[in-house]
């Protein structure tokens, strides 16, 4: 038993529904379990709260300190970052691979008439290799499904020099026989080339006839046949899918910077071989004035001043001294390394993955208990208040020009955001578009109930606006008599600059503007910003059930006909919802800014 104190319940509040890999640390900072989820939310709760647990597992979560994460881009990059994490540091709680396999390969042999196959391990044979690709299972479902549509042998060499005659294979119009002669090599060599177009993604030919038989399918009412062939382009659409925790070949590092609130969060990940092997996350102190590029800057100059330096170290923005960094790094190894700041196809992708994992990696660390506690020390110091806050709420309005407005409640207090306390308010009869009656609305119906007894009345009520927001609440409080509440309104800077931020304190005349850098502007910050995407999200959902329409419905740019091509292409909603980006732009007609539209809608 480990004397740490791990706060499962706080942690995992802070985690993303999103598809990624987790890393179960010990009291000394070891890896104890790697894991991976398409919900990183509710895998990672479930092993605090099931009472069925093997003694194993409880053990193993009895030894937990720290749990890192590292969201992917799908579920398949989750398990192949998986695969190449556990085989990194072996767990002792993993289920480690006795005979050390390895994610599967399709295999093109290089002989006159080439053989399809699943290959593992080494990859020194002649020939091509197309993957790595999520699971054999898939791989074989695939390889089952190119017979049929390409017929290339895939019998064994062994089996392929014996014949006399042609197999059942060649009966079922799975394969040419090229054993005995009954193909010649252009036209063998032509079934090759479709296969091999569709293995590098070249070809949607497969897939758009599958689709076609799908719709006659359908339309002659063969819905048996329609939901087989359904399944099978789900199925080349996964095998497909393309993942960038694993490549072919490359060494370096990605650092990304990301700042928010006044706290910077540096993440490098070490890429070696081209596979993701880990990373680590720093959380350096910052002036007054500091930048993204700055940030870089010192922290690149300081990290790798003692360290072995990869050839290329890929990062967000473009440092300061660049050049310098890079003339000093290169004299420190003998050689030359590279710091890029524009990065194109698969390294791009790897600085997005990354970045995305340092903003949520920021996030958590903003929702720390610990960190709450001492900004709310430092509001009452910053607002010279004669008692420490205990309970903040906040409000904000959300609509589309005046279209479904929904307002939200958002409650913290000194261990973070209190969400069973939040709240929503559908707000109508008003003018559309009239914010001042949509708060009054909202203060109204949310402050009667506490006043009736139906919840605890905070210590402030923060209120995203300027003035005349912070009238209405006065006037509602007002009405209801609650004297014991402060009113601090947060009037938005010049370009609506975070850091810039005018406060406005009931009982105080004069406007208060605190430092960029101050903690106490951090937790309003943060606050305002919670209850911002609290409103926004319930208006999104709200709009669409009023127009009573799909979620691909709601998405700018994406018509009928593109919906029922990517439909269509991808088998149903399911399977779009799980698809990348790059799957997603692989649509005719779909492009990379459309497709990022489509994923940040499931995502």
């Amino acid at each position: 038993m480990t004397d740490c104190k791990f706060d499962a319940k706080a942690f995992v509040k802070t985690l993303p529904g999103k598809p990624g890999v987790y890393r179960m640390l010990d009291e000394n900072g070891g890896v104890i379990y790697i894991g991976k989820a398409r919900d990183l939310k509710k895998r990672v709760s479930s092993y605090f709260t099931r009472g069925s647990q093997g003694a194993k597992t409880k053990a193993m979560v009895r030894q937990i300190c720290n749990i890192n994460i590292t969201i992917t881009h799908t579920e398949n990059e989750a398990l192949i970052l998986e695969n190449n994490l556990i085989k990194e540091s072996r767990p002792k709680y993993n289920i480690l691979l006795r005979d050390d396999k390895s994610y599967p390969f399709i295999y093109l042999s290089g002989h006159d008439f080439p053989r399809l196959g699943l290959h593992r391990g080494t990859r020194k044979a002649k020939g091509r290799y197309f993957g790595p690709y999520p699971s054999a299972g898939a791989v074989r479902e695939s390889l089952n499904l190119l017979q049929k549509l390409f017929p290339v042998r895939q019998c064994e060499d062994s089996y392929y020099k014996n014949r006399t005659r042609p197999c059942l294979q060649y009966q079922i119009k799975r394969c040419t026989a090229p054993c005995v002669g009954l193909v010649d090599k252009s036209g063998y060599a032509d079934d090759v080339r479709h296969a091999v177009m569709f293995l590098e993604g070249k070809s949607h030919a497969v897939i758009d006839e599958l689709v076609m038989k799908m719709e006659r399918a359908s339309d002659s009412q063969d819905y048996e046949a329609a939901a087989c062939y359904r399944d099978q382009i789900a199925s080349l659409k996964r095998v497909q899918e393309k993942q960038y925790v694993s490549g072919d070949d490359g060494d370096f590092d990605v650092v990304t910077c990301y700042v928010k609130n006044g706290i910077a969060c540096v993440q490098v990940v070490f890429i070696r071989g081209g596979r993701h092997l880990g990373d680590k996350t720093f959380f350096p102190k910052l002036t007054l004035e500091s930048t993204v590029q700055n940030v870089l800057g010192v922290f690149l100059a300081q990290y790798y001043l003692d360290k072995n330096k990869p050839p290329v170290i890929l990062v967000n923005e473009p440092p300061e001294n660049q050049t310098m960094l890079e003339q000093v790094l290169s004299e420190q190894e003998n050689r030359s390394v590279i710091i890029k700041d524009k990065s194109r196809g698969d390294q791009a992708r790897w600085v997005k993955m990354a970045l995305t994992n340092t903003e949520h990696a920021l996030l958590r660390y903003l929702a720390n208990k610990t960190n709450i506690l001492q900004r709310f020390e430092h509001l009452q110091d910053a607002l010279k208040l004669a008692n420490q806050p205990q309970r903040l709420e906040c409000f904000d309005i959300s609509h589309t020009m005046g279209e479904a407005t929904v307002a939200s409640c958002v409650v913290f207090d000194i261990n973070g955001p209190v969400k069973d306390d939040y709240r929503r308010f559908n707000i109508e009869d008003i003018t559309p578009g009239d914010d001042y009656a949509a708060m009054r609305q909202a203060l109204s119906r949310r402050y009667k109930r506490l006043k009736n007894g139906e919840g605890k009345l905070p210590d402030m009520l923060v209120i995203d606006g300027g003035k005349g927001q912070i009238s209405q609440a006065h006037s509602v409080l007002e009405e209801l008599q609650i004297n014991d509440v402060l009113i601090l309104g947060v009037a938005k800077g010049p370009g609506r600059k975070p850091g810039l931020e005018t406060l406005y304190l009931s009982g105080s005349g004069k406007p208060i503007i605190l430092p960029a850098d101050s903690p106490a502007l951090h937790l309003i910050q943060q606050i305002r910003d919670e209850a911002h995407r609290f409103a926004i999200t319930g208006h999104r959902q709200k709009r669409s059930r009023s127009r009573k329409t799909s979620s691909l419905e709601s998405i700018p740019g994406l018509g009928p006909k593109r919906r029922q091509q990517l439909l269509n292409q991808f088998g149903g909603l399911q399977e779009v919802a799980r698809a990348g980006v790059e799957d997603l732009a692989n649509v005719k007609g779909i492009s990379k800014q459309l497709a990022q539209k489509i994923y940040d809608v499931f995502h």
